[in-house]
């Protein structure tokens, strides 16, 4: 399975899938079992490419939109997988009026990605997020579990370059 999700090559493999099918047996008599299955099988691959999508919808027996449809509706879900390093920018109001905004597109441009996209090498992943409860250090980023407080455009490279080893 080394299908193409966008430029991210999709590599499942078959004790993934394995658990996934038992997740699905598993809830095969519940009616709401869609929401659980998606956050199991997220759990199980990191992401929910269309690979795995198409998987659930037969799985469990229902029209593959119905499936994506959930998937894009909640952010707790992603389409994409997320780097070694995953980066978080807040762009609650504080951070934002702070000048979040711009460090954000500092990140998106220097990574070549989007928001919830990841780098097609797999370090980096770049998502925003609303309000981490750091309001008095906005703006606000995390990487992985550090977080960074008072962070200006000027310290994108500098942030960058410590995960870079």
């Amino acid at each position: 399975m080394a299908k193409t999700t966008g430029s991210i090559p999709f590599n499942g493999t078959p004790e993934q899938e394995n658990k996934l099918n038992k997740i699905m047996k598993a809830h095969s008599d519940d009616k709401g079992a869609l929401m659980p299955v998606l956050q199991e099988a997220q759990e199980i691959y990191g992401y929910l490419p269309i690979e795995v999508q198409t998987m659930i919808a037969r799985g469990l027996n229902i029209p593959l939109e119905e499936v994506y449809g959930v998937v894009t509706f909640y952010s707790q879900f992603s389409l994409y997988p997320k780097g070694e390093y995953k980066i978080s920018v807040c762009l609650g109001t504080a951070c934002y009026v702070k000048g979040a905004g711009d460090v954000f597109d500092k990140f998106a441009r220097i990574l070549n990605i989007k928001s919830g996209e990841c780098t097609t090498d797999g370090r980096y992943s770049l998502d925003a997020c609303r309000c981490i409860g750091a309001c008095g250090l906005a703006p606000v980023l995390t990487v992985n579990d550090e977080v960074f407080g008072k962070v200006t455009v000027d310290d994108v490279d500098k942030i960058l370059a410590k995960f870079s080893k």
